[in-house]
């Protein structure tokens, strides 16, 4: 005899919920499907270990998938615990326990984080296959020896009924009958794949179609024995999780029962380019549990700095929302992210301590993801500064890096501060006219180079009390560290009156794009620098936005000039000859944007061409009179263009 029951009033606005507003992609009914069938083959695995007088106690414990093409179906077998007529009403009859109200409010809670593992509660689980199907079917027979079969019918509308079924062996069929939008699911290849990516390691054998062969790998590899498992295992993993056909540079193994129970594999890819087969579409790691995927990239788990890092968590004990598509960030998730953050950490300063050169090629492709963590993750920091290194002017080598507690081991005698020089690269900076000064007394300066290092200064003010200071820093006064170059080996300074008129001639020629024009006491074979008075936050923040390919303003610095360079005699007799003299005004032009193109500022280093033309005409012997100064106009001010046009003019009236 058929019975009907009524579902509650608010069953359409639960339905809805259920299929439009938890789930974002349609496959995961199949999913929740299997989800079910294990924990039914769980439960009864677990009646076994007790009890063996239970309907056909020695059945396999699988499950078994078939499609139907023509009819448009999919049935999901298993030979797990079963129901009775009271568990279909109490579990499939009645989607919330409590009434559709009380599962609407905790729906509404789970979504900020404040319901637990409400899918097990209300079975919403099941229902998402609503969002497929126009139909289902479930006829089951209990584990208990005298419990007949039953056969559970809706179309997910108002009724659902209930009546004797068919079935002479302990488990649950659940036959799909889809909708016409979604016979792509009637599809064993579909079918197949699902598994493989969402239910890959389910305990217990998934069967598809006629095959004797299991679809699903069964054993999860992270939760085996690190012992028992070979690097090409791991390996063969890798590529299978990730398509990168290239082996990863590191992987961690980690299982821990206190205070959570969770297994981990994480991997340290290759390289950054992942290659088009790749999955992998954003950061994040793999979320099971149970060994059920719930999440493909959760980036709760990580910091955002260690996004790189690829593998799988799975745990016991996480709590989930309605849909399982996520997990609220509770407590136990808070201590899982600090507990696998602490790990790789530790595996990286394990590493770069004792196999240094193995970390550095991990260093070479992820150091701009660890530097960004010194300013995005100060609660790290202590953690992330031994796995920073630099080159210096140690080496002459850039490929040469030296941690900042190998620094400070060879500071300079009356040294107390760590000094750096910012730049574009190796080259360009080890060049810089910066450096005159420290390499005189012996004092390293580490190189910043990469784009994100300016970024990482705004989380690196200092280490362990030693302040980090910029090389172009205007009070950094070195007179009482290292040993300073004689005074009498070098070239007699400008005299003072001397060196003011050319100094001011300089302010005037560049104007506002120069905060003061001062003499230099450190330079020693560059005619000319640019120092900062700015705060180091501030004094970095236009390389900070044009990292981010924001607007900037060129910074305004001091420009500071050596008065004993031979190039600043040379300029100053020629600018006491003759204080029109064309030839001046572009000299100081190049000078100052020279000392920008060292400094890696230069916001057009090409429009630089024709004034180097121009200069080498007249290092060759063209008269000044007779340059065309006209091929630098965009580069010098009108002022001098005019009076080079008067002084061509006069000339050829002398002719």
């Amino acid at each position: 005899m058929t019975e009907t029951f009524n579902f509650q009033a608010e069953i359409q606005q639960v339905l809805d919920i259920l299929v439009h507003s938890l789930y974002t992609e349609r496959e995961i009914f199949l999913r929740e499907l299997i989800s079910n069938a294990s924990d039914a083959l769980h439960r009864v695995q677990f009646e076994l270990l007790t009890n063996r007088e239970v309907q056909d106690a020695d059945a396999e414990l699988a499950i078994e998938i078939k499609v139907d093409d023509e009819a448009g179906t999919i049935t999901i077998s298993d030979t797990g615990i079963g129901m009775t007529r009271d568990d279909l009403i109490n579990n499939l009859g009645v989607i919330a326990r409590s009434g559709a109200k009380a599962f609407i409010q905790a729906a509404q809670q789970a979504q900020n984080g404040g319901a637990a593992d409400i899918i097990g509660q209300f079975g919403v689980g099941f229902y998402s296959v609503f969002m497929v199907a126009d139909k289902i079917q479930i006829t089951t027979r209990s584990y208990l020896p005298e419990e007949p079969a039953y056969l559970w019918e809706s179309t997910g509308v108002a009724t659902y009924t209930i009546e004797p079924g068919e079935r002479e062996t302990r488990g649950t069929d659940i036959v799909v009958y889809l909708k016409e939008d979604a016979k792509e699911f009637a599809s064993e290849w579909k079918v197949k794949d699902i598994i493989r990516r969402h239910s890959d390691y389910i305990a217990f054998p998934i069967y598809v179609g006629e095959s004797e062969e299991a679809t699903n790998k069964q054993q999860a590899i992270w939760r085996q024995d690190p012992k028992e498992i070979t690097d090409e295992q791991y390996n063969d993993f890798y590529k299978m999780l990730t398509m990168d056909w290239n082996e990863p540079l590191y992987h961690i193994h980690m299982r821990a029962d206190v205070p959570l129970q969770f297994y981990t594999l994480l991997y340290i890819p290759g390289g950054t380019d992942l290659g088009i087969l790749s999955p992998r579409k954003e950061p994040g790691l793999k979320l099971y549990a149970r060994k059920v995927l719930i999440q493909e990239y959760n980036k709760d788990l990580l910091p955002e700095y260690l996004g790189f890092v690829q593998g799988v968590v799975d745990s016991e004990d996480l709590p989930l929302n309605v849909s399982r598509e996520s997990v609220q960030a509770t407590r136990i998730m808070a201590n899982l992210k600090k507990t696998l953050t602490g790990k790789v950490l530790t595996e990286l300063k394990r590493m770069a301590q004792k196999n240094r050169e193995d970390y550095l090629a991990i260093y070479e492709q992820f150091g701009r993801f660890i530097k960004q963590g010194v300013a995005a993750s100060p609660a790290d920091r202590t953690d992330i500064e031994p796995l920073l290194f630099f080159a210096s002017t140690r080496s002459d080598s850039p490929d040469e890096l030296f941690t900042l507690e190998e620094y400070i081991e060879r500071r300079a005698e009356g040294q107390d501060d760590i000094y750096y020089i910012m730049g574009e690269d190796f080259h360009s900076v080890s060049r810089s006219p910066h450096l005159d000064a420290f390499r005189q007394r012996g004092i390293e300066v580490l190189y910043f180079t990469d784009p994100v290092d300016p970024f990482m200064l705004m989380g690196l003010p200092d280490y362990k009390s030693h302040k980090l200071r910029s090389v172009d820093e205007a009070e950094i006064d070195l007179s009482s560290i290292g040993q300073a170059e004689d005074e009498s080996a070098r070239p007699e300074p400008l005299p003072e009156d001397t060196f003011t008129a050319l100094r001011d001639h300089f302010a005037a020629v560049l104007g506002e794009r120069v905060r003061d024009v001062r003499q230099s006491k450190t330079l020693t074979g560059s005619p000319a620098r640019l120092i900062s008075d700015e705060s180091g936050a501030s004094r970095q923040m236009f390389r900070i936005n044009r990292l981010l390919d924001r607007d900037y303003e060129l910074p305004v610095k001091i420009l500071e000039l050596n008065p004993r360079h031979p190039l600043l005699h040379n300029l100053s007799g020629l600018l006491a000859q003759d204080s029109d003299n064309p030839l001046v005004n572009v000299v100081v032009e190049q000078v100052f944007e020279t000392a920008l193109l060292q400094d890696g500022i230069h916001p057009d280093p090409s429009a630089m061409a024709g004034r180097l033309n121009l200069l080498m005409q007249a290092a060759t012997g063209t008269p000044a009179a007779e340059l065309n100064y006209e091929a630098v106009r965009s580069a010098v001010p009108e002022a001098v263009v005019e009076e080079a046009d008067t002084d061509a003019e006069g000339g050829e009236e002398e002719a």
